[in-house]
């Protein structure tokens, strides 16, 4: 059985009233995993930008 069906088997057991909470930490979770991406992100135009800000870059971008 894959992860994702264990899930959904164990939501089915979970109360109601506590069904707000794991919908609140599902969203955490899809926060916390974009807010890596974007720290990945900020963390490679750091070292990227300066082969982006030379001439030939721009002129290699130019015509598309």
């Amino acid at each position: 059985m894959e992860i994702k069906e264990l899930i959904l088997k164990e939501i089915e057991k979970v109360p109601e009233e506590y069904l707000v909470e794991v919908l609140d930490f599902v969203r955490f979770l899809e926060s916390k995993a974009l807010g890596e991406k974007m720290a990945a992100a900020i963390a490679s135009e750091t070292s990227l930008k300066k082969d982006w800000l030379r001439p030939e870059e721009d002129d290699a971008w130019r015509n598309l």
